[in-house]
């Protein structure tokens, strides 16, 4: 099985940056989530002045072949198509990349194009209805691709590190992936994605409900399976890809950032390898796919923005940067009480 050396954060970094947050020129509290942001990023940096500065989305783009049951309101031609537009910096990721300081890295690891691509694991993935979406092989060549171009990002000089995803039928797939690693019924995961009508939101719901049951007789009772045997079954080759990236930026101690459905299912499924990978992640946003709220209190995450956003690409991610370095300047810049001769609440 893969492994990656993921260190827990510093229980002492942590209270000694809670006990220096405590003393800047403010009410405790008076920043609100800000502050604990900002504690975080000192703990996992070692330092009470932690600093961002360039920050990195490694976009996963796959195709999948579940999109043949008609649960997308786009054709499968999309994710090829949007690859270029990635490439040619004219999706919205590039724009709210550029505006927030991040490079962005487009990763073609399962896209159904004749155009080849040197990370490319395969031409989409099986349709989980009637089979294994890919192999047991496919899926660690998948996440060892993400880990790479995470790796790529960060010795390019990435200082926090998010993840994107693209591929049509992609929120089908995370719909089954996430509901088998938590457990929970189709429903309770599975939202509209694009937008698709009632008639066809029923058929996704069906096409999951599926999957699950022909993934449970292979596998048994789906929460305690291995999750790379989960992913080989149920996932997205983008979404191993994500855990890759999580898992590489983890390794690395980095802050990472968790956009939409189909990203924060890879940064699940990264948890469950290596539990120590749920340190060092914030959530970008809250997506309107009811799954997405599931997945963010299973990995006890607060969204740093609400914005009704459910585009993915990482733009819900990357719009969060500017908050995450804001918050390392609070603790980084501001003065304590003492440095600034100020008195604190209950002195004379």
């Amino acid at each position: 099985m893969i492994r990656f050396d993921v260190q827990p954060i510093s229980q002492e970094w942590l209270a000694q940056a809670r006990a220096h947050q405590n003393q800047l020129t403010k009410p405790p509290g008076a920043l609100g989530f800000l502050e604990e942001v900002g504690v975080r990023l000192a703990a996992m940096q070692k330092t009470l002045k932690p600093r961002l500065g360039q920050g990195a989305v490694v976009v996963c783009a796959a195709d999948h072949g579940v999109a043949a049951e008609g649960v997308s309101a786009y054709p499968s031609e999309v994710t090829a198509q949007m690859l270029l537009n990635f490439q040619a910096g004219g999706a919205a990721i590039n724009q709210i990349a550029r505006a927030s300081d991040a490079q962005v890295y487009v990763l073609d690891v399962g896209i159904n194009s004749p155009v080849p691509s040197p990370e490319r694991v395969r031409s989409g993935t099986g349709n989980i209805v009637r089979g294994a979406a890919m192999t047991l092989t496919e899926a660690e060549q998948a996440l060892q691709a993400g880990a790479k171009m995470a790796r790529q990002a960060i010795a390019q000089g990435a200082t926090l590190l998010a993840a994107g995803d693209m591929g049509i039928g992609n929120t089908t797939a995370a719909a089954a992936l996430t509901a088998a690693l938590l457990g929970l019924e189709a429903r309770a995961v599975t939202g509209r994605g694009t937008g698709v009508d009632e008639a066809r939101y029923q058929k996704k719901l069906e096409v999951v409900r599926i999957a699950l049951e022909r993934a449970q007789a292979r596998l048994g009772a789906l929460p305690r399976a291995d999750p790379l045997a989960l992913l080989a079954e149920l996932g997205g080759l983008e979404m191993a890809a994500i855990a890759g990236v999580f898992l590489a930026g983890a390794e690395a101690g980095l802050p990472l950032v968790t956009d939409g459905f189909p990203v924060t299912a890879g940064a699940l499924l990264a948890c469950r390898m290596e539990p120590g990978v749920r340190d060092y992640l914030f959530a970008g946003h809250r997506s309107l796919e009811p799954g997405h709220t599931r997945q963010l209190e299973a990995l006890g995450l607060r969204p740093i923005l609400e914005l009704d956003m459910r585009l993915g690409e990482g733009t819900g991610a990357v719009l969060s940067f500017p908050v995450l370095r804001a918050a390392a300047a609070v603790m980084a810049g501001m003065a304590t009480f003492a440095q600034a001769g100020v008195s604190q609440a209950g002195e004379p």
